[in-house]
């Protein structure tokens, strides 16, 4: 009975390889998903895990999060939630020392912010800390909370951005968009064209969805976006993930949408949840692990002639550089490219940038 309920390392790895092959095998799709299930394994961890110090919990965070980050490199949002874990924990552990500070200097002046990484203890997490762990886990389940409530915080903001009788387009499928245009065609009429997004043609099922909730929608083909861009209103993607300078790791097809509507002077607007903004810059564009090749039969079947003589290439991401986007709308409101660098601070650690 005692081995049954005694935490271990090998418990805590076994889980990890579990969710590692349930996203590898499409079992656990989506950043939504893919986010939720790494925050309840990180919170699993930090309750049953034994440790002692908080650099303890840090070591054990940050050996499975490199185990978790070198197996799924491209699904950037887990890299995200580990980081934003430690980033919590870090804040828990100095919060009671920020709170024995005297009122007559608890409002931080520039003297103070610009000596502050001189502090001796800060940056020590060697010290045991009673009642760390309830604190840890009362802070995650307000993550976790936030969490599900980060679609519907989007959502509500359509009304501020989407006008009646405006002509929107869009690309691909994104959950995110799906809501927001849904929650703007509640109050007031509205347009959207959708771009299939070809060869995998996800467009045609957000197309389809809009339709049915009585939405005026048009599908139109990858070629046809610079013809129609000139009567568009607003252009609202959703992204994969957001770069440390405000560039999107969006759909393949994005920067030539982008690069069209900036031609006609389109405000293009990016739905992004925190947990897609990552501490990481785009070094190559060719470095394999920003894309992904996907299957090319939907371009040139297999069983053709010419597959036989030709490379067929599927990338499935653009980059889009951050001049490019007119605006982010985020769960914590609207801002633009050039802040981003201030919610990823806010976000996490920069000593947990690399796992």
């Amino acid at each position: 009975m005692k081995e049954e309920g005694k935490p271990s390392t090998f418990n805590a790895t076994q889980n990890i390889y579990g969710f590692i092959q349930d996203v590898r095998l499409r079992r656990t799709t989506g950043s939504y998903k893919l986010t939720s299930k790494t925050l309840s394994l990180l919170t699993e961890l930090v309750a049953k895990e034994k440790w002692n110090t908080a650099e303890d919990l840090l070591a054990v965070i940050r050996s499975q999060g490199v185990i978790l980050s070198q197996a799924l490199p491209h699904d950037i949002v887990i890299a995200n939630t580990i980081r934003r874990v430690m980033k919590i924990v870090r804040e828990e552990y100095d919060s009671p020392r920020v709170m024995n500070v005297d009122d007559a200097q608890s409002i931080l002046s520039l003297h103070k912010l610009v000596t502050q990484g001189a502090d001796p203890e800060r940056g020590d997490y060697s010290k045991p800390m009673p009642g760390l762990k309830n604190a840890l886990l009362d802070h995650l389940s307000e993550i976790e909370t936030e969490l599900e409530t980060t679609a519907e915080s989007i959502s509500m903001q359509a009304a501020e951005h989407i006008h009646s009788a405006e002509l929107i387009m869009t690309i691909g499928y994104s959950r995110a968009v799906e809501k927001f245009l849904k929650k703007a065609a509640e109050t007031r009429p509205i347009e959207v064209v959708v771009i299939e997004c070809a060869p995998d043609c996800r467009g045609q099922q957000l197309a389809a969805n809009l339709a049915r909730a009585k939405i005026q929608t048009t599908l139109i083909s990858d070629a046809a976006v610079f013809a129609i861009m000139s009567r568009i209103n607003k252009v609202i993607i959703g992204t994969h993930s957001v770069l440390a300078n405000g560039g999107l790791q969006a759909v393949c097809g994005t920067y030539s949408l982008a690069l069209s509507a900036k031609h006609f002077s389109v405000p293009v607007v990016v739905l992004a949840p925190t947990y897609k903004l990552a501490p990481v810059h785009l070094c190559n564009y060719e470095q394999g692990d920003f894309n992904i090749l996907g299957n090319t039969e939907a371009i040139l079947p297999f069983r053709s002639q010419a597959a036989r003589f030709t490379k067929v290439y599927n990338p499935l991401f653009d980059y889009v550089p951050p001049e490019l986007v007119t605006l982010f709308i985020t769960n914590n409101g609207t801002n633009a490219p050039s802040y981003i660098y201030r919610l990823i601070s806010e976000l996490y650690h920069p000593d947990d940038n690399q796992l």
